[in-house]
């Protein structure tokens, strides 16, 4: 728990602690029927096209903007030249991605240059380009070199192999498959010592589509927080600034669920501002079986839809309601 902060308590009995060894990660299941379908990610362009314009949110705008900042959020990152990296080592073919969003009037400015340019500084994350910078970390945690993705849950056998789930066979935007670039670029690299803060932040880290941890990135939206995460640990970030800077970024990924978690604090009197990132972002709250608690306490007219769990051509129906998970289809 960090200093300084609320301590949170989600509900009179305790959560219990989910173990991703013993799921049977759902992406697996639609895996399939993504690869036919193709689902790449453009509704970060705009705001999707189902949800509750801002002012038409059950939620206060006040509320809104303390935690999703219309004006953006800087993140602890630089850029640099991971696009040209990546577009280099065809894990990202830069033809499919750029026609991927040609219906919305194609990539823009600030969008191009996180492809073409080698010197960019801090990632901004806004709701307009939240999409787009999904499908950047999606790539980058795909292609980075790293131990979670080879010995982690989602080499485990019994899953039939990593090409088999949403994050992997879901990635359709790569020269190739998106396993001829599994875990073989490196794109960042990590001292032993930050390699050892990944895997501890991620296993602490979920997402409202699933109950697994960031440690387990079956779905796109994991595997590009695992990105984010070797991202920051490799430009010296703070373990306590990852989880704040994680936070950020998922609740730009899950607009209407974080809104919920923080109408759902306000009500017990917790700021949520003063409330710990670790603990919003762990299994009691930010896991689908977390949520669905969330959702069983709060109005039953504010219950939201979620993001959903895939990298979509065109705006896909958000499916995260309180009954079901968002990673299929």
């Amino acid at each position: 728990m960090e200093n300084n902060v609320t301590p949170i308590q989600p509900d009179k009995s305790p959560f219990r602690q989910i173990k991703e060894d013993k799921l049977l990660p759902a992406s697996i299941i639609v895996a399939a029927a993504m690869i036919s379908s193709a689902w790449i990610y453009t509704g970060g362009l705009g705001y999707r096209e189902n949800q509750a314009k801002p002012e038409e949110r059950v939620f206060g705008s006040a509320l809104e903007e303390v935690v999703l900042p219309s004006e953006g959020v800087v993140l602890p990152v630089a850029w640099r030249d991971l696009g040209i990296q990546m577009v280099r080592s065809g894990v990202i073919d830069k033809e499919k991605f750029e026609k991927l969003y040609e219906n919305r009037g194609g990539l823009g400015q600030d969008e191009k240059k996180f492809l073409d340019l080698a010197d960019n500084g801090n990632i901004k994350i806004t709701k307009e380009n939240s999409g787009f910078i999904l499908n950047l970390f999606w790539a980058l945690g795909l292609g980075t070199k790293n131990d979670i993705l080879e010995s982690g849950p989602m080499a485990d056998a019994r899953y039939g192999g990593a090409g088999n789930f949403a994050s992997t066979a879901g990635w359709t935007l790569a020269k190739g498959s998106a396993m001829d670039h599994y875990s073989k670029h490196s794109f960042v690299t990590l001292t032993l010592e930050q390699q050892a803060m990944v895997e501890r932040v991620s296993r602490n880290i979920y997402r409202p589509c699933c109950d697994n941890s960031t440690y387990f990135p079956d779905c796109n939206h994991g595997m590009a927080m695992l990105g984010f995460l070797e991202l920051m640990a490799s430009q010296g970030v703070s373990e306590e600034e990852m989880y704040r800077a994680a936070l950020q970024v998922n609740a730009y990924w899950f607009p209407d669920t974080y809104l919920t978690i923080a109408q759902y604090l306000n009500a017990k009197g917790i700021d949520w501002q003063e409330a710990s990132p670790k603990e919003i972002l762990g299994v009691g709250f930010s896991s689908i079986s977390g949520y669905r608690r969330i959702l069983d306490s709060v109005d039953a007219k504010a219950q939201p839809q979620g993001s959903g769990c895939g990298v979509d051509a065109a705006p896909q129906q958000q499916n995260q309601q309180k009954g079901g998970s968002g990673c299929g289809v």
